[in-house]
């Protein structure tokens, strides 16, 4: 049974950094792509990064380039999403999840089959 169990979210002044993990179990880290996407109140959930099967690169939502990096600990069984210069817009529960989906289609949320429960990050301004 796939587990995907995220942490690290909390409360952060605007313009600081937040570290997210996700604890996965149940599945072959190394087959698989791991992301994370996040829904902000009253909007539809959407794709901020993804680390793909190995060798096969990472991907960022606009939003994210250049503030958010994504990395994986296949051994450990470990993804983190690092999250700089924070924005109240960034504000939103945070999900961790997996695909074994085509790379052309990582960024879309439906393609993610696998998910956490979630992690809030709020960002006051």
């Amino acid at each position: 049974q796939v587990q995907l169990v995220e942490s690290g979210g909390g409360v952060v002044q605007a313009g600081g950094s937040l570290r997210l993990s996700c604890a996965v179990s149940g599945l072959n880290l190394g087959n698989y792509h791991m992301g994370w996407l996040r829904q902000a109140p009253g909007k539809e959930r959407e794709f901020v990064a993804a680390s793909a099967r190995p060798g096969s690169g990472t991907f960022y939502s606009q939003s994210a380039q250049g503030r958010f990096i994504i990395t994986r600990e296949n051994v450990k069984k470990m993804v983190y999403l690092q999250m700089n210069e924070l924005k109240p817009d960034d504000t939103a529960v945070y999900y961790c999840a997996s695909s074994t989906v085509a790379l052309s289609g990582i960024r879309r949320v439906e393609m993610w089959t696998a998910w956490g429960q979630g992690t809030q990050v709020t960002v006051s301004s």
